[in-house]
């Protein structure tokens, strides 16, 4: 069963790492480097599939002002995930 995409979150950064949060939880976090590549991603399986991801990619390019390449190794979930970052981008 899928949650509906929840409404009432806030996005934190701190450093060179993005949450984001409920009231409840953490639903998904990013580490990132100056140069803009992901060291790491995260987001909870429950908010998988509703967008988080694509907002944590997109803040760090905020941030960074480019977007650069995930740290290896990359789990066949995190191909999928930036196989169709790039082919919807």
């Amino acid at each position: 069963m899928q949650l509906s995409k929840p409404t009432d979150y806030q996005m934190e950064v701190d450093q060179q790492t993005i949450w984001i949060k409920n009231k409840n939880t953490t639903i998904a976090y990013c580490r990132f480097s100056n140069h803009g590549d992901i060291e790491y991603i995260y987001v909870q399986p429950m908010y998988r599939l509703m967008g988080f991801g694509r907002k944590l990619v997109e803040e760090v390019k905020r941030i960074t002002g480019k977007l650069g390449s995930p740290y290896e190794p990359v789990s066949p979930m995190g191909q999928r995930f930036f196989a169709a970052l790039k082919k919807y981008s």
